[in-house]
């Protein structure tokens, strides 16, 4: 997996709605599922939620660690 993508995951925020502000690595799991049932936002945006959501169902959140704990976090 791309670093960059992970990176972002970690700075980046929610640009709207209930969770408007928050990291997207920190999105609730049944937030991420209701995009996952009605459909991720078109472009980036969508892309990195649905990664992130795919990272969380399966139990992945550990390839965000090494990044988190090395300060690389907004």
């Amino acid at each position: 997996m791309n670093q960059t993508i992970l990176l972002e995951l970690i700075s980046h925020r929610m640009p709207f709605g209930k969770y408007k502000g928050t990291l997207l690595h920190q999105l609730p799991v049944s937030y991420l599922e209701w995009f996952h049932s009605k459909g991720f936002p078109q472009g980036k945006l969508g892309m990195q939620l649905h990664t992130i959501y795919e990272i969380k169902v399966n139990g992945l959140e550990y390839l965000l660690q090494p990044l988190l704990q090395s300060g690389n976090k907004a």
